[in-house]
C-alpha cells in the first residue's frame, strides 16, 4: 500500500538495514496542513489491529470478572495460579529487600514531581458579578483512581511516581494500582514496583496486566475486592491506549499514553552522536517506539544515520531497537528550513520534543504541540523520565495537539457553585424571562418568576 509518507521515501525498506531508518524528503515541497499530516510517519495498522483487541479483551473482563483475568495471565504473561490482589507482605518485603541506591533515586523522584505537580492545582476563584451574584470556581478530586504501570518490556517504577504523585497532590483518597505479573517473580508483581508503590503509600496493588488491567479497574471485580474507579491513567503499550478509549464514557482517561514517541529537531549545529543516543534511547522501549529526526541539514542526517546503526547494534535490547528503527513509524526527514521544521513538528505533535537547535529557548515558543518539550542538547528525553520533576506519561498518536500529559489537573474536576440571593436574581430576571421565551421554553422563566409571586413569609435558606 503506498501512503502519503512513502510518496516522499527516498529509502525503501528492501534497501535498508534493519538498523537504519528510512529517509522523508520534504525539500522542496509546499505543503497544506492536511498534507502535512498525511506525510508523518505513523504504525497506523498497528493500532488499529489494538484497538480492536483491546475492546474485547476489556470486554471479557467486563463480563467474566477474575475467570477472564487468569486467563489472559496464563495466554499473555505465562503466569497461572498468582494472588491478583497483592498481599500486604510482598509490598513489605519488596521495600525490605530493594537496592538502596535505587530507594533514593525513587525518593528524589518522588519530591520533584510532587513539587512540580503542585503547581497544578489551581486555586479557588470567587467572581462577584454584583451584590448577591458570585460564582465560585472550585476544583474537586475525584473519589478513586487507578493506575496502570507496565512491567513487561520494562519494569517501569518510574511510573508509579508519575502516576501516583499527582492523583495525591490532587488529593484523591482511594488510589488502585496494577501491573502485570511476572513470570520470573513467581506470579508476583516486579519488586522494584511494589518498593514504589510502598514508599507512596499505596496498600491497593493488583497483579494485572496490560488491556485487561484497564478493563478491571474501569468496572471493578467484585470476587477480587477491586471497586471500580472513577479515572484510569498510566502509559503502556498500544493495547493499554486503546483500551483506555475502550473504557472512555464510564470512567475518566488521562491521555492514550501508547508506544512511545521522540521527534528531534536538529540543525547543523548539533551533536550527531547526541541525537542518535536520544533516538536510541527510545527505541529500547518497544517495536513500536517512534524515533523521528526532522533537520535542514543532510550532512548531520548522514551522520546521526551512521551514529544510530552502531549504537543500535551495540545496545543490550538491539533486537527490539532494531524493529523500533525499521518500523513505519521512525524516520529521518529532511525539511527546506526552521519554518519547515516547526511545521512538521506541530503536525506530528509527538510525545517528546527535543529540540538540538541553534537557539533551542526561544524556537521553544513556536513549537505548540508535544507532549513534553526538552530544550538543548543537555535536556535529553531520559531526564524527563525519571528525575526532570515533570511528568513522563504523555499523549501519543498526535494526540498532543489537543490532550495534556499527565498532571494533578487529571485527577480533578472543575466545578462552578452560584450563589444568587433574591436582589441579584431580580436584577436579571426580565434577561431570564427573554431568553427563555426566545428559545421557547416558557417554564424556564417562569421558574425564575415564581420566585417573586405574592408571599406572606419569604426565607433566604442558603
Amino acid at each position: 500500500m503506498t501512503t502519503a509518507a512513502s510518496a516522499f521515501c527516498t529509502t525503501s525498506p528492501a534497501s535498508r538495514k534493519a538498523d537504519t531508518l528510512r529517509t522523508i524528503d520534504l525539500r522542496g515541497k509546499s505543503l497544506a496542513p492536511a498534507d502535512m499530516l498525511a506525510v508523518v510517519p505513523r504504525a497506523a495498522q498497528a493500532r488499529a489491529e489494538a484497538l480492536a483487541t483491546a475492546a474485547q479483551i476489556v470486554d471479557d473482563v467486563r463480563t467474566a470478572g477474575e475467570s477472564a483475568l487468569r486467563d489472559q495471565a496464563e495466554r499473555f504473561d505465562h503466569v497461572v495460579g498468582h494472588a491478583i490482589r497483592v498481599p500486604a507482605e510482598h509490598l513489605a518485603e519488596a521495600l525490605e529487600s530493594v537496592d538502596p541506591e535505587v530507594r533514593t533515586a525513587l525518593e528524589n523522584a518522588i519530591g520533584r514531581v510532587r513539587r512540580g505537580s503542585a503547581a497544578q492545582v489551581p486555586a479557588a476563584h470567587i467572581t462577584e458579578l454584583g451584590p448577591g451574584a458570585r460564582i465560585i470556581q472550585r476544583w474537586q478530586p475525584v473519589g478513586r483512581a487507578g493506575v496502570y504501570i507496565p512491567g513487561g518490556k520494562a519494569p517501569l517504577a518510574s511510573s508509579v511516581v508519575m502516576n501516583v504523585v499527582p492523583a495525591q497532590v490532587a488529593g484523591v483518597g482511594s488510589i488502585a494500582l496494577a501491573s502485570p505479573p511476572q513470570a520470573g517473580h513467581g506470579g508476583r508483581v516486579h519488586p522494584t514496583i511494589l518498593a514504589a508503590a510502598a514508599l507512596l503509600g499505596i496498600d491497593e496493588v493488583y497483579a494485572i496486566g496490560g488491556a485487561g488491567a484497564i478493563g478491571a479497574l474501569a468496572y471493578g471485580v467484585a470476587g477480587l475486592g477491586l471497586d471500580p474507579v472513577d479515572v484510569v491513567s498510566g502509559p503502556g503499550n498500544n493495547y493499554v491506549a486503546s483500551a483506555k478509549r475502550a473504557v472512555a464514557g464510564a470512567v475518566g482517561t488521562d491521555s492514550e499514553a501508547g508506544a512511545t514517541e521522540i521527534l528531534v529537531v536538529a540543525d547543523d549545529t548539533a551533536d550527531p552522536d547526541l541525537v542518535a543516543a536520544d533516538l536510541v534511547s527510545q527505541a529500547e522501549h518497544d517495536e513500536q517506539a517512534s524515533a523521528v529526526l526532522v533537520t535542514d541539514s543532510v550532512e548531520l542526517a548522514d551522520r546521526v544515520a551512521d551514529a544510530v546503526a552502531r549504537r543500535a547494534s551495540d545496545t543490550l535490547h538491539a533486537q527490539r531497537v532494531a524493529a523500533a528503527l525499521a518500523g513505519p513509524q521512525s524516520a529521518i526527514v529532511l525539511v527546506d528550513d526552521r519554518g519547515m521544521a516547526e511545521a512538521f513538528s506541530n503536525a506530528y505533535a509527538p510525545e517528546h520534543l527535543e529540540l538540538h537547535i541553534a537557539g533551542a529557548a526561544e524556537a521553544a515558543e513556536r513549537f505548540t504541540s508535544a507532549g513534553a518539550v526538552f530544550v538543548g542538547d543537555q535536556t535529553p528525553v531520559s531526564l524527563g523520565d525519571y528525575m526532570a520533576g515533570s511528568n513522563h506519561v504523555l499523549p501519543t498518536g498526535g494526540q498532543a495537539r489537543y490532550a495534556a500529559g499527565l498532571g494533578a489537573y487529571t485527577f480533578l474536576r472543575p466545578q462552578q457553585v452560584i450563589e444568587y440571593d433574591h436582589a441579584a436574581l431580580d436584577q436579571v430576571r426580565e434577561g431570564v424571562i427573554a431568553l427563555s421565551a426566545a428559545e421557547i421554553l416558557p417554564a424556564h422563566g417562569e421558574a425564575v418568576q415564581a420566585r417573586f409571586a405574592e408571599r406572606s413569609v419569604r426565607v433566604d435558606r442558603r
